[in-house]
């Protein structure tokens, strides 16, 4: 049995990953042979593909003292055209800093927090928010220190200097958010939000009706307790089943370790939601830009 996996997730070995990204180079190369190796059952990012790109978009000055006005900025964040932002404000969809604008003409700084229909609107247009699908043989790193294929290279022709929220085990792959947003990548990794990540794990063994239960209340690991969120089976077959576990917590391997300890060893392991963020149908290797809708629900799902 193998999951149902409409991504078509990489397995070492068989083909490239086509990542946006252009491999960037590790270290100084003085000749031949002296070029980084990609570790074997990885290969390295095919030349970039186009930037996906809002031509609507007006540009603003961010930067002006005397600010902008309300609909010109929500309109240069990609909510709507001028006349649909107008709209938003003079329905009293539109709060700036907490207070209800319904006037137009109101003119703010790029730095205020904005929410429209209660979802916090990113105004600064340098933040960066990517979703990526990390390929199995990946290490999570933006730049290995062993010369190992690592999420770096597929997001080299990238001119900010972005960062991963959370790890993935080389052997597990699936969603990684990727920005430069260091706030928000603070707050999905601490616990104490509780942002919830869901996998896909493929295990071994028949699973008993408890299984569930157990991992709700909890296994003791030896570096203390875990419980999931959620746990469900999603498909089974004779010695094996596809489940799906829910949980905030974010240890080394934890997903790994918690599932082994209750006697179903894993097997596979993608993970598929990172809070409100699904992988959907992204390729191994690649990543897309978070929707100004999605950026908002992120915020929520952080409480910022």
């Amino acid at each position: 049995m193998t999951p149902p996996n409409p991504r078509g997730p990489h397995r070492p070995g068989k083909g490239k990953p086509t990542g946006q990204g252009k491999p960037a180079g590790k270290g100084k190369a003085s000749g031949p042979g002296k070029a980084k190796r990609p570790t074997a059952g990885t290969t390295r990012p095919s030349q970039p593909t186009a930037v996906p790109q809002w031509p609507d978009r007006p540009t603003v000055d961010v930067h002006d003292p005397d600010g902008v006005r309300l609909q010109k900025l929500l309109a240069a964040a990609g909510v709507g055209s001028r006349r649909v932002c107008e709209n938003l404000i003079t329905q009293g969809r539109v709060e700036v800093d907490g207070q209800v604008v319904t006037e137009l003409g109101v003119r703010i700084k790029a730095t205020q927090n904005v929410h429209v229909d209660g979802i916090r609107i990113q105004l600064d247009e340098s933040r960066v928010y990517l979703a990526f699908n990390k390929p199995l043989g990946v290490v999570t790193s933006m730049s290995d220190e062993l010369g190992r294929v690592d999420i770096g290279d597929f997001v080299a022709n990238r001119k900010e200097r972005l960062f991963h929220v959370g790890r993935l085990d080389a052997d597990t792959e699936g969603l990684l958010i990727l920005t430069n947003d260091g706030e928000l990548a603070h707050r999905l990794q601490h616990p104490r939000y509780g942002v919830l990540k869901t996998y896909l794990a493929q295990i071994q063994g028949q699973v008993p009706r408890d299984l569930g239960r157990r991992l709700r209340e909890g296994i003791m690991l030896e570096d203390g307790p875990v419980k999931v969120d959620s746990f469900r089976v999603v498909d089974s077959a004779p010695g094996k089943a596809l489940v799906e576990v829910v949980l905030h917590e974010g240890r080394k391997h934890i997903v790994r370790r918690m599932l082994a300890e209750a006697g179903h060893p894993v097997l596979t392991l993608v993970r598929t939601k990172v809070g409100p963020i699904h992988l959907g149908d992204t390729k191994p290797g690649k990543w897309r830009n978070l929707t100004n809708t999605e950026v908002g629900l992120l915020y929520k799902a952080a409480e910022l």
